[in-house]
């Protein structure tokens, strides 16, 4: 069985690249741990600099993996919202590079990396409420920051998909480009990021991020809170039975 996850160390930066392609890089409790693990020792190594976060030119992320999201739930799993907080502590820079599916937490993710490079081929769909759960990962506050409340209903309560043009405009995309591009490029704004003065790099960071950082950790609080209910809730378990049947 190929591993779920690769990684890969180079010049201050580390890559991790999702590789469950048959399931669209839909992740598992697995998965999650290992991300985990991952960010965890990225975070504690001082030789580090930069993280990298990518799928193929064709996918970065469908999601979760519903069978196992259930699974793990109902056995009191909480891989995903430990990434989830994780991924808000997280102190250094974070870079992603997206193609194909950027489904729920192949979104919410990307409103905590530093850049986001997206080809021309993703394809962004927050679809919660359609699952009868709730937004997660912050995003219901990061998401209305960025774009406001009025749309931010509209990708998170409708569901509504949106291109990488449009992901460029809302500011959740830094640059769009060819599918074929995706990789080098991000490797490049990666490994620009990692030489410059990292003092210098993680205090500007840490300035630009201070205003929302108990803000964010109220935000998953909340988010989780609603999900746990919604989870347990009548109409998110026959949503749920109905898309296995």
């Amino acid at each position: 069985m190929a591993d779920l996850i690769l990684t890969q160390e180079k010049h201050g930066v580390f890559i991790i690249t999702l590789n469950r392609l048959e399931k669209k890089n839909a992740l598992s409790t697995k998965m999650y741990r290992q991300l985990c693990q991952h960010f965890t020792y990225v975070d504690n190594n001082p030789n580090i600099h930069c993280l990298l976060i990518q799928g193929n030119e064709n996918c970065f992320c469908a999601g979760n993996d519903l069978q196992d999201f259930i699974e793990s739930t109902q056995g009191g799993e909480l891989a995903a919202l430990d990434f989830v907080n994780i991924l808000k502590d997280f102190s250094k820079p974070l870079v992603a590079a997206v193609a194909g599916a950027a489904v729920g937490i192949g979104t919410t993710l990307l409103l905590h990396c530093d850049m986001v490079i997206a080809a021309n081929n993703s394809k962004f769909k927050l679809p919660f409420t359609q699952l009868g759960l709730c937004p997660e990962a912050g995003s219901s506050l990061l998401l209305t920051q960025l774009i406001g409340q009025s749309k931010a209903f509209e990708l998170m309560v409708l569901g509504n998909g949106f291109t990488a043009e449009q992901a460029e405009q809302y500011g959740i995309v830094n640059q769009v480009c060819q599918p074929n591009e995706l990789l080098a490029i991000a490797d490049k704004i990666a490994s620009t990021i990692a030489k410059l003065p990292f003092d210098s790099v993680i205090a500007s960071r840490k300035l630009i991020r201070q205003a929302n950082i108990s803000l964010i950790d109220q935000a998953i609080k909340n988010e989780a809170n609603e999900f746990s209910r919604l989870m347990n809730t009548a109409a998110c378990k026959n949503i749920l039975a109905q898309f296995f049947n």
